[in-house]
């Protein structure tokens, strides 16, 4: 195994790792409001030596921490942010909430953060050894809809990195080879007039009945967009509950996908059309803002083939047998497909990189990926067929197996680098591919004067 001797910082440091985990997983937070992890997080950094920079991007839960100096100078991202509604008690395989607890890690963040730290401290060790380059976390809040990363390459603090290396749980292992799309999220507010529904219906104009329609439009346009668009939407405000009122004010919120930044603008003015013909069905009025903006993700095949390298040369984790009986209950409560049914219940093998198919979601980490060469791999956290963002996956982000595949993450991240570091030459043709890709550069999707919705800290 190649870097073998700078790679065993993970094994030694694997109980501070796993702690850092676990006391994200006991303390989640919601996306801009991750006060606790961030301090937690940076403040172990500055204990291992590292440069810490805090509120970077003008989000105070953001931040960097970097070791080294000159170049070339790569990154790790770490995510640390947790979900609403995904109360589930860890290790089980059954639902079963937190009493008190809303909040919970259903993507395997708390995973997430703890293996990259893991990977910077082995690229630590590296550069003390060899004098080559530089390395900084980054640490970006706010991914599960807050696209703290979209903010941070706004304001340029991807600027500078030659590359970038991140992971990602998963129900596998293997390099990511799949674009992912890009989107917009906008808000549309409905006025009218309110009015009594029985006693003076004529005299209402009601804003439900726009929000009504223009979903109604919205549906009738799936026929005729790309099949790799989607249009997704959710009513934030219906505007009361009383059925004897027309109500005067309704919001709903749009997230348009597709495959570039060009084709969302596209769909997101026959969008805004559809609204516009809502409001005159309806004699109401309405506006709209644009709530967040991600990228399309850029794929780098050189630092594909460097990343898959890496993850070959590691062995994987090797379950327990209770550990197996555990994943094999989960999967009782979900269905598996066909292919998934003859797989063991973790992952054994990496997959070699399969090539790029449409996708239908989307991730911040595509901003990163317009300022410099990215790579991300899936690392197999969770039992196969593990449906993300789910009270299985919540239960697992605790559970033995998946922190033995975080530090498993943390090993392919590190490798990765430290090949990256050992042959220059790889990033020049990384740069190259990813110049041909991105053309005249990143312009981000944001307004100007959009801010990220800070939360404020917990007073508890």
């Amino acid at each position: 195994m190649l870097f073998e001797k700078h790679l065993g910082v993970i094994d030694r440091e694997a109980a501070q790792l796993c702690a850092v985990s676990d006391a994200l997983w006991d303390n989640p937070e919601l996306a801009l409001g991750e006060y606790a992890a961030a301090e937690l997080i940076t403040d172990l950094m500055e204990r291992y030596g590292f440069t810490v920079e805090r509120g970077v991007g003008g989000i105070p839960t953001a931040f960097t921490a970097t070791f080294g100096s000159g170049s070339p100078h790569l990154g790790v991202l770490a995510e640390y942010d947790g979900l609403p509604s995904m109360s589930q008690e860890a290790g089980i395989a059954e639902k079963k909430s937190i009493p008190g607890r809303d909040t919970n890690h259903g993507c395997g963040h708390n995973l997430f953060a703890g293996g990259s730290i893991g990977a910077v401290l082995a690229v630590k060790d590296y550069i003390e050894a060899t004098g080559k380059g530089r390395i900084t976390l980054f640490g970006c809040p706010g991914e599960e809809g807050g696209g703290g990363k979209v903010f941070m390459a706004r304001e340029g603090v991807f600027k500078g990195v030659d590359s970038v290396v991140s992971w990602h749980p998963e129900r596998m292992y293997m390099v990511r080879t799949r674009p992912s799309l890009a989107n917009v999220k906008v808000n549309y507010a409905f006025e009218g007039i309110a009015a009594h529904a029985g006693g003076a219906p004529h005299k209402g104009r009601s804003a439900l009945d726009a929000v009504e329609l223009m979903n109604i439009g919205a549906n009738f346009l799936r026929e005729h967009m790309e099949l790799t668009s989607r249009v997704h939407y959710a009513i934030l405000d219906a505007g009361g509950v009383a059925p004897n009122m027309v109500q005067s004010h309704a919001v709903v919120q749009y997230l348009i996908r597709a495959v570039d930044m060009e084709a969302v603008r596209e769909l997101h003015a026959r969008i805004d059309r559809i609204a516009q013909g809502a409001a005159l069905m309806t004699d109401t009025t309405f506006t709209s803002r644009v709530v967040s903006a991600y990228a399309d993700l850029i794929t780098i095949p050189t630092l594909q083939a460097t990343a898959n390298e890496a993850m070959h040369d590691i062995p994987l984790p090797v379950p327990t047998e209770e550990e197996l009986e555990y994943a094999k209950a989960l999967q009782a409560t979900f269905r598996l497909t066909q292919e998934e049914k003859l797989l063991p219940p973790l992952a054994t093998v990496v997959k070699d990189p399969a090539p790029p198919v449409a996708h239908g979601g989307s991730t911040d980490t595509a901003d990163v990926s317009w300022n410099c060469p990215t790579v991300q791999m899936h690392i197999g956290t969770w039992a196969v067929g593990t449906p993300g963002h789910s009270w299985q996956s919540t239960s697992q982000c605790k559970a033995s197996y998946a922190k033995k595949a975080m530090l498993y993450a943390g090993k392919a991240v590190a490798g990765t680098v430290m090949r990256l570091l050992e042959n220059p030459a790889l990033i020049e043709k990384a740069w190259e591919e990813h110049k041909a890709k991105v053309g005249d550069g990143y312009v981000c999707g944001l307004p100007a004067d959009l801010e990220p919705e800070i939360l404020p800290r917990s007073e508890k």
